[in-house]
């Protein structure tokens, strides 16, 4: 951590990552490109860093040494409760290993190698949804509620948890209930003109589907073949 005083509109970035070579170039490109960035090589280091100190964004490897990347971020979100954006650094391409990572409440992805003129563009377009204001107000379809103030997300009075990048397609699917909703209008909503690869999608509606329909009998996501997706309750609520 460096003493400097930090502008207000300097983005805050923590990265953690072992491979020091990898580790210089972004740090050098994302300095010269505004940012702050603090820097942690393993992973006790870089969850520590995580929970005492308040980041925009935070770019995680998964392959770490002391705690694997997978285990920072599920501590992160369903230990410390942190929903700082977070997007993970990986060798690991394939769909399965996407959904593990977004399921662990990872925002973002991307497989190594990368242009860091690419991370730079993810990065900032987490900041715009994470700080883009939405109005303050409370959702409900059935017995799920979302309160946009809080965050906070209920199913028969059960407090669910859901990443970040899920807040934002349950908001725009509650918002729209019961009308479909395609999948370029989420996929807009959500990334903006930084449309993610045809699988980011998928994985984080999957992992949604997990955290609002899995534990109870009723299903609200549904796909709608040809249409998009929608949420309601059986009655169309």
């Amino acid at each position: 951590m460096t003493d400097d005083p930090r502008q207000p509109s300097e983005p805050n970035v923590l990265l953690i990552e072992d491979h020091r070579d990898i580790a210089g170039a972004i740090v050098d490109f994302l300095e010269h490109r505004g940012f702050a960035v603090d820097y942690a090589a393993d992973g006790v280091t870089g969850l520590h860093l995580a929970v005492t100190n308040p980041y925009d964004v935070i770019v995680l490897d998964i392959m770490l040494p002391g705690l694997d990347g997978l285990s920072v971020c599920r501590k992160l979100r369903e230990e410390a409760r942190n929903d700082t954006p977070l997007l993970m650094l990986t060798a690991r391409d394939t769909l399965d290993d996407k959904i593990t990572g977004l399921d662990a409440g990872a925002d973002d992805y991307l497989v190594k190698p990368f242009e860091v003129r690419e991370l730079e563009a993810r990065i900032r377009t987490l900041l715009r949804r994470h700080r883009g204001a939405v109005a303050r107000e409370t959702y409900a379809v059935d017995d799920l509620t979302l309160d946009t103030a809080t965050l906070r997300v209920t199913r028969g009075g059960q407090s669910l948890t859901v990443t970040p990048i899920g807040l934002k397609l349950l908001t725009v699917l509650m918002r729209a209930s019961p009308r479909v909703v395609t999948r370029q209008q989420l996929e807009r909503e959500v990334w903006g003109d930084l449309l993610p690869d045809s699988d980011t999608l998928r994985s984080h509606l999957y992992t949604l589907r997990k955290a609002i329909d899995k534990p109870f009998a009723r299903p609200l996501l549904r796909t709608i073949a040809g249409a998009g997706y929608q949420l309601a309750a059986d009655d169309g609520r």
